[in-house]
């Protein structure tokens, strides 16, 4: 069982080329499906049928394992299976028809407008690191770019003139973003020091050797930022939620957010919407006189 694991997972570094992270997940869920196998003493993988696996999901949902991590083991299992059945070793799917527990979606962090001017109209030093952090943060918010996509960004896909830059997305999708006049205010102040840094490549946002920022590095940034100005955690992730639950709020259109962060799937740029609502009902509760909620003694 473990041979034929191990075969599968160097198919999908190989031939499927994962990235390292998403390789991992596989190995870990699958690892603990393969534990579960060894302890109800079964000897080849043909034996896993559904209801065992139905019995380890709701066990490892006992023990604290989340509603998406679930369900990436399951997709996990389907696809070791499919590849089982290649093989001719399986003929059936334990995970056909089995769906993980439902989990209660999340709300992403943001800021609010006034937190966001807070951060980003402090005094900048006209340094190198002052400017390039300001730099950063302003078309990170301006534009509401992931982290890959602030580490990938290049000076080719900048144009300041007409304010716009070029950022190439997941599954390597690209769009065109304007950029505020806060942002190529900050880019303005950077790119010459940047030029004096002598970079290694194009990238935009560099070190003081030179070479490109990578995520961490990033991260630590923006973290710092926070605590700095605002005196709290903040990452990069967070200024994109607050660019999509600002713009939401004051335009309605969900459809150009949708196109603006890069959604393949509307449904996911509707989690801003719950956002705008619940500030509305907090709102609502703390100024309507009739608005007290009923307690559970009630």
């Amino acid at each position: 069982m473990q041979t034929q694991l191990d075969a599968y997972l160097e198919q999908l570094r190989s031939e499927r080329q994962l990235s390292a992270h998403t390789l991992s997940a596989y190995r870990s869920d699958l690892h603990k499906v393969l534990e579960f196998c060894l302890t109800e003493q079964l000897a080849d993988w043909n034996a896993l049928d559904t209801p065992r696996l139905r019995r380890l999901v709701g066990r490892l949902h006992l023990h604290g394992l989340g509603a998406k991590s679930l369900a990436r083991l399951l997709s996990a299992v389907r696809g070791f299976y499919q590849y089982l059945n290649r093989q001719g070793h399986c003929q059936h799917d334990p995970a056909s028809g089995l769906t993980p527990p439902k989990g209660q979606r999340r709300l992403p962090k943001t800021l609010d407008a006034d937190r966001t001017l807070q951060l980003l109209n402090g005094v900048v030093e006209d340094d190198f690191l002052a400017r390039r952090d300001q730099a950063l943060l302003e078309l990170c918010y301006s534009c509401g770019l992931r982290l890959a996509e602030m580490v990938s960004l290049n000076i080719d896909q900048l144009d300041l003139a007409d304010g716009l830059v070029e950022v190439c997305g997941k599954g390597n999708k690209t769009r065109v973003l304007p950029v505020g006049s806060k942002a190529r205010e900050a880019l303005a102040h950077w790119l010459p020091l940047r030029a004096l840094a002598n970079p290694t490549d194009g990238a935009v946002f560099i070190s003081q050797q030179g070479r490109r920022l990578g995520p961490r590095a990033i991260q630590l940034r923006v973290q710092q930022a926070g605590v700095r100005e605002l005196g709290q955690h903040l990452h990069p992730h967070m200024l994109r939620h607050s660019f999509a639950s600002h713009l939401l709020e004051s335009s309605q259109d969900l459809r150009a957010v949708q196109e603006l962060l890069g959604h393949a799937d509307i449904a996911t740029t509707q989690i801003y919407t719950h956002l705008d609502f619940q500030h509305l009902a907090t709102v609502y509760d703390g100024a309507h006189p009739r608005a007290k909620r009923r307690t559970s003694n009630e």
